[in-house]
């Protein structure tokens, strides 16, 4: 299989920088956003001041440890604005993501922020051997996640053609792509699969696609499937990385040339490695959990945000910015299922508005063929009419359809009897059961 060469000669100038051209940058982009927190955000300003720490006090990056981390649980308090550091009139944009309640998780951008953001996308596509001409078939979900449009303006600012398809569909995806002929695909890995398995369906060879480049991201992915990807699709596979806290997809992308994990642009994110336990940063090379610290966000700036992301800092290679390594497991409990985000206190919250189901519940993934399923399983309590099926079955279907629509994944759900849920030793339900075959 050929390795698509990247675009030549248009990098930044920042991606080939000198270290310390960069981190004189990093520090003056850093203070700078210290400071727009502080003066724009009251939950950022109480914080730092109960910490006893001013953005003065910012003389070095390593003066960042510091800071006070920021995570879910305070943007879910100061839902749904309370975090801008702009007037609303001045948000052009918002997007949200799951959380941990039937609330989601709120970001705003300024016109500058759109801008930036395009930016790094068509710099991430560039790294990906994209070039201004490609035509790219966007396959991301469209909406609220961040992923469609992200994908959809960083590929317009590079200049090349968009497909705007969004998510599912699949017949009419290997439609538009035998048709149209597409450089480059951006969809999650896992549904690039369903793709393949598709053409073959209708008996096309999926190596005979138009695709050469597909930029995978929105969920954790190994190099086994990497491998399995551009062998049965005869195409590179690349990897992006992002979250919608921190800006959506873009903050870090692997270069073509090297795929050895994704380059972070840290001309515009900090990051740090910390003991998840204690908030102890770690040196490059250590594994922990991934905190990112915006260094250009006007409307959302986030100071110290813990992702929960379990990886590792390592050197520079194709470009002058570190790499982050393959995520290999999460700090929390959160499962990401066909790209969205599921917590199981989501479940258990939507569980414990049935007055007859108990509060007991087990989360079963699965690998079905391709894609994974998540299986909700739960119980009615001693006084709902257990024996009666029908109820049971209207039970479930009625939880089926919240678990749709307020965390936006499709469930099996099985409602059983009372105690039926199995339980430890000391009495609690084991919670998550992933039966996923392991890389």
């Amino acid at each position: 299989m050929p390795v698509r060469q990247p675009a030549p000669g248009d990098l930044e100038p920042i991606e080939t920088a000198s270290r310390d051209e960069l981190q004189a940058l990093q520090l003056q982009r850093l203070q700078w956003s210290l400071r727009h927190a502080y003066e724009h955000v009251t939950h950022y300003r109480q914080a730092f001041d109960a910490k006893g720490v001013h953005p003065s006090d910012l003389r070095s990056l390593a003066d960042l440890a510091k800071f006070p981390f920021t995570s879910k649980q305070e943007l879910r308090a100061n839902y749904p604005f309370g975090m801008f550091a702009v007037p609303r009139e001045q948000v052009v944009r918002v997007h949200a993501s799951s959380g941990t309640t039937g609330k989601p998780t709120v970001v705003g951008y300024t016109q500058g922020d759109i801008d930036r953001w395009a930016g790094l996308m068509a710099r991430s596509i560039r790294a990906s051997g994209g070039r201004a001409g490609d035509i790219v078939h966007v396959a991301y979900g469209y909406g609220l996640f961040t992923g469609g449009l992200g994908a959809h303006y960083g590929a317009e600012r590079l200049g090349c053609t968009v497909i705007p398809m969004s998510g599912g569909q699949t017949e009419k995806q290997v439609q538009l792509i035998v048709d149209f002929r597409p450089d480059i695909i951006m969809v999650t890995p896992s549904y690039m699969q369903v793709i393949v398995e598709e053409f073959r369906r209708q008996g096309m060879d999926p190596r005979e696609m138009s695709v050469q480049v597909g930029i995978f991201g929105a969920e954790p992915w190994t190099e086994a499937m990497r491998r399995d990807i551009e062998t049965s699709a005869g195409i590179d596979a690349v990897d992006i990385y992002g979250l919608s806290e921190v800006m959506g997809p873009g903050v870090a992308n692997e270069c073509i040339e090297a795929k050895d994990g994704p380059v972070i642009w840290e001309d515009h994110f900090y990051p740090e490695i910390i003991d998840p336990e204690t908030g102890a940063v770690l040196p490059d090379g250590a594994e922990g959990e991934l905190v990112f610290t915006t260094l250009s966000k006007e409307a959302l700036p986030v100071i110290r945000y813990r992702t929960r992301d379990l990886t590792r800092l390592l050197p520079p290679t194709a470009r002058s910015m570190r790499r982050m390594g393959k995520i290999v497991g999460r700090s929390d409990d959160m499962l990401i299922i066909r790209g969205v985000n599921v917590f199981p206190t989501q479940i258990e919250e939507l569980i414990l508005q049935h007055a007859k189901l108990t509060g007991q519940y087990q989360l079963v993934v699965t690998r079905n063929g391709l894609l994974d399923q998540i299986t909700v399983r739960c119980e009615v309590r001693p006084d709902a009419g257990a024996d009666d099926t029908g109820a049971r079955r209207e039970i479930g279907e009625w939880l089926q359809q919240r678990i749709k629509t307020m965390v936006g994944v499709s469930a099996e759900v099985e409602v059983g009897l009372p105690d039926s849920i199995e339980r430890t030793l000391v009495g609690k339900a084991r919670r998550v059961v992933d039966k996923r075959p392991k890389a």
